[in-house]
């Protein structure tokens, strides 16, 4: 293994057999490696919310994940906020890396295809005339097709051609703990001057605001003093403002008067590239069969790619395997694949028609029974979350139905799963059923 970064890769693959995709991305996806040594793994997350959830919910299985690793007992220490720079001060070899401070997200090793060219070629103009001709930018796309990077690129880019520059980076839900945490120690003020004093304010995953009263009031006014006083934002979520169904007019409005770019899932050519960069920059040479098999075979995100070459790489190191050959590569990438091709709306449709005891048929049908009606409204639903497919496609996946009528049913569910930890544990358990056939 031959840094940290790599011993976090695998440690996440361990923990992806237990946890959902989601559990992953919120709780995981800014955790960094701080120091390993003396048998204690040190992780840095950005806010302590996130350390003590960390702590309470996943710290046994991270040292169940260093155990398969090393065959050894390892403790677990987790640092937020102000911990991070005590940590450094009292151990000079510790370091956790910015990703924007560092070479790892640029536009340099942005691998750019047809799926990806307008959001790349906009976000290149942002960070050549910061708030000029594309301000507000809005970038939206599925998860792990490259939309944190094109934003860390930005901010990488800024930092060295204005270094005066005030760069402030959250994630939307980092912005709802935070503005929580100032309520409570009275440090309204202080949370609003970082936000708003900034030049450039880079929002990643703005979708996890709506819904929550608060947060869009404060995010409200934060968008129009930046925008007034001429300071660049961008922003990025998983669907387009039009789709943010609980988002507040006025912002929805604001969202939509930016300059909105889609990313797509990369097409065959640019997932070969992507292997190949990916395999190239972590020192394996890796035969055209491969990198085609893996191309050929991944196909839903970048992550998912790039997880791959890295497990790879973990199977070589830690198994001291020097031949990366297809029959490895198959053992590796098989569950991946499995999930990956029946991750279908008709696999969505069949699970969650057989949890509420009805068929795909009455699912896809005209029946208004209240059972099937629920069922109907929950495949929409899922089908929404784990899938790149319009409203309108989710419709015609269930009999034509319009773009209002799927709207109005995930609408419904989401409202459900905020009133009802029953219900929001019901979903989890189709989700389940769907993504771990």
């Amino acid at each position: 293994m031959n840094s940290a970064t790599d011993l976090w890769t695998c440690i996440l693959q361990t923990l992806e057999k237990d946890l959902t995709p989601t559990a992953i991305k919120t709780w995981f996806d800014n955790c960094q490696v701080v120091d390993i040594k003396d048998n204690v793994l040190v992780i840095y997350t950005p806010t302590s919310f996130r350390r003590d959830i960390i702590v309470s919910r996943y710290a046994d299985k991270i040292k169940g994940a260093l155990f398969d690793i090393f065959s050894g007992e390892f403790d677990l220490v987790v640092l937020c906020e102000n911990e991070l720079e005590e940590y450094n001060n009292t151990n000079e070899n510790a370091h956790v890396a910015n990703p924007m401070d560092g070479s790892q997200f640029t536009f340099e090793r942005f691998i750019v295809g047809a799926s990806n060219r307008y959001a790349h070629a906009a976000a290149m103009a942002v960070a050549e005339s910061p708030a000029t001709s594309y301000n507000p930018l809005f970038i939206y796309g599925n998860s792990g097709l490259g939309k944190t990077h094109l934003l860390y690129a930005i901010g990488h880019a800024i930092r060295k051609s204005y270094p005066s520059y005030r760069i402030v980076y959250a994630k939307g839900d980092d912005f709802t703990n935070e503005l929580i945490s100032a309520i409570q120690t009275g440090k309204n003020i202080e949370f609003r001057e970082k936000y708003r004093q900034a030049d450039l304010l880079l929002m990643d995953d703005i979708q996890f605001i709506a819904g929550k009263v608060q947060t869009q009031e404060e995010f409200f006014h934060t968008f129009n003093t930046l925008y007034e006083a001429g300071k660049q934002i961008v922003l990025t979520s998983d669907r387009p403002p039009m789709e943010m169904l609980r988002l507040e007019d006025r912002l929805k409005s604001r969202f939509e008067g930016s300059l909105i770019a889609d990313i797509q899932p990369p097409d065959y050519e640019t997932r070969v590239a992507i292997v190949k960069n990916k395999a190239e920059r972590m020192g394996i040479i890796l035969p055209d069969k491969i990198s085609h098999y893996i191309a050929e075979n991944i196909t839903a995100n970048i992550r998912q790619i790039e997880g791959t070459v890295k497990k790879i790489m973990a199977y070589r190191d830690l198994l001291d395997n020097s031949e990366i050959n297809l029959e490895l590569v198959e053992k590796i990438t098989k569950d991946i694949i499995r999930n990956e091709r029946e991750f279908t709306p008709e696999t969505i449709i069949e699970k969650t028609a057989n949890y509420y005891s009805v068929t795909s048929d009455e699912i896809v049908g005209k029946s208004r029974a209240r059972n099937i009606a629920l069922a109907r409204q929950v495949s929409m639903y899922l089908m929404r979350k784990l899938t790149s497919l319009s409203l309108a496609d989710i419709g015609v996946h269930h009999g034509n139905k319009d773009h209002s009528t799927v709207m109005h049913a995930i609408r419904k569910i989401e409202g459900l799963i905020s009133k009802s930890p029953e219900f929001a544990d019901t979903i989890r358990d189709i989700s389940s059923n769907i993504t771990n056939r």
